[in-house]
């Protein structure tokens, strides 16, 4: 599903407009970004979490010509997902092609 299909079914779900709906979704993700930006987590109940996951420092290889390369320790923002929302992903009824 797309941002502008998302957009639609919410359009249609709750008869609010769609521009209405689009800078309500974009001020959602700046928010999640500028939070995960400023070391601070998300949380969402029933839905899941935006976190960061700290990397190590190590040595990675540069394939091209075989020399070695710093890869800094870093943050990555990623996404997990809550139980009650996994559960549902895993036993819903199978789709047959």
């Amino acid at each position: 599903m797309t941002k502008a299909e998302l957009v639609a079914a919410i359009s249609s779900r709750t008869g609010v407009e769609r521009a209405v709906v689009l800078n309500t979704i974009e001020a959602f993700m700046d928010q999640v970004k500028n939070s995960l930006e400023a070391g601070e987590d998300v949380h969402l109940r029933g839905f899941g979490s935006f976190l960061l996951k700290h990397r190590a420092k190590k040595v990675g290889r540069n394939i091209k010509h075989n020399t070695p390369i710093i890869i800094e320790a870093h943050d990555i923002p990623y996404f997990k997902p809550a139980d009650i929302f996994v559960d549902k992903v895993k036993n819903r009824p199978k789709v047959t092609a």
